[in-house]
């Protein structure tokens, strides 16, 4: 079966990222009404202008019911994928089809949350999980939780590939050098290598200088028909190609030295008719560093194993390297709302492409990105999500 090609079917024409970190006197539904506003103030567009509504796990109460509500939104078509923080990436994936389809002409996406102010950790234990869930049994006994997942991965990356504790800490250097730039970001004081490996270790080999920020806050995007996106006073970017992959266990086969990038990254790529050495800019989903490294190599920026290498050599600074990348500060130093930093990555990406990330950082001429969000556990079973962007 052909797939319907949907180059340039829909353009992103508001994005907002929530200036809070720590937000005690707010509620989430506040938060994700808060973001919308943004962002549809942003592209110059009102709630009445709204007919696709998209969000995750993250809305409270019934979700996308409840949020509509409180809104005032009357849409025509709702979309609740929940693929973690890969979930808003899809959302706009999604969002391109429904229009295509003739499904809805303005969509918006939000995600806010308060992890920080509700005393969120840092990822050495697990979520509440329902006793009702399959693995429990199975997973939870043995330490199942996200950083020591993310350091399962990176345990094996380095003895399969020889990456270094310092390679992996070369990541966090280049969002720190991007993070003093952003005013907003929780981190914005530079790191060095040495300093990331005196940081306390939290999961052999990760220390929590590998590991994202918790911050409240949150985001929200619109996406919206291409006759729409050219009549409103903003520099138009399309939604060039995208593509999802879920990786399991492999019933049995585990093999934790790549991710489902590897099979998200090539579909967008197609879909988009481009190739990785044409990306100008990079947001990839960092809530370890161990992740970047590997969604260097999965989305072909790097041969496998190569990604320590590529980061050592200063390829991900701004104004340096080949191919700058999170240059907010990215989830280890600007922000990781409600856990997901998906949203974050496209709205950066949108900066870039507009010429509106801080002067510092911006690459000049940017025409072309990608964002690459993940839901889940690198280690485990996760979810990518995989968007090529475009300046029109």
């Amino acid at each position: 079966m052909t797939e319907i090609d949907l180059r340039r079917r829909a353009c992103i024409v508001g994005a907002f990222e929530h200036p809070t970190r720590k937000a005690p006197d707010k509620t989430s539904a506040q938060l994700h009404a808060e973001c919308a506003r943004g962002a549809l103030e942003d592209a110059g567009l009102t709630l009445s202008d709204v007919d696709g509504y998209f969000c995750a796990v993250d809305t409270p109460g019934l979700g996308a019911i409840d949020m509509a509500e409180y809104l005032g939104l009357n849409p025509r078509h709702m979309d609740t994928t929940e693929l973690g923080g890969a979930s808003y990436l899809s959302h706009v994936s999604h969002s391109v089809q429904a229009i295509a389809a003739n499904k809805c002409d303005v969509a918006l996406i939000t995600l806010a949350g308060r992890p920080r102010s509700a005393g969120g950790g840092i990822g050495a234990t697990g979520p509440y999980i329902s006793p009702d869930t399959p693995d429990l049994p199975w997973e939870r006994p043995y330490g199942w939780a996200p950083a020591p997942m993310y350091a399962l991965a990176a345990m094996r990356h380095m003895h399969e590939f020889g990456t270094t504790s310092a390679q992996l800490a070369a990541v966090r250097v280049a969002a720190s050098l991007h993070a003093q730039y952003n005013p907003n970001a929780m981190l914005q004081t530079p790191v060095t290598v040495e300093e990331v490996l005196a940081s306390p270790m939290i999961s052999d080999p990760l220390h929590k200088l590998d590991c994202c920020v918790i911050s409240d806050g949150g985001g929200a995007l619109i996406v919206a028909r291409p006759e729409i996106a050219r009549s409103l006073a903003r520099p138009v970017v399309n939604v060039l190609g995208a593509g999802e992959a879920y990786k399991g266990y492999l019933r049995g086969q585990v093999d934790v030295s790549w991710s489902a990038a590897a099979l998200s990254g090539p579909r967008a790529f197609a879909a988009a008719g481009v190739s990785p050495q044409d990306i100008q800019y990079a947001s990839l989903y960092d809530s370890f560093t161990i992740a970047v490294i590997m969604q260097l190599e999965d989305l072909g920026f790097c041969a496998k194993g190569e990604g320590g290498r590529f980061v050592e050599e200063g390829n991900l600074i701004a104004g340096q390297g080949r191919l700058p990348f999170n240059t907010d500060g990215g989830g280890l130093c600007n922000n990781h709302p409600e856990h997901r930093g998906g949203i974050t990555k496209v709205i950066e990406a949108v900066r870039q492409l507009r010429g509106e990330a801080n002067r510092e950082v911006q690459v000049p001429g940017c025409t072309l990105a990608v964002a690459s969000g993940l839901g889940g556990m690198i280690g485990g079973r996760h979810a990518t999500s995989t968007l090529i962007l475009e300046r029109e």
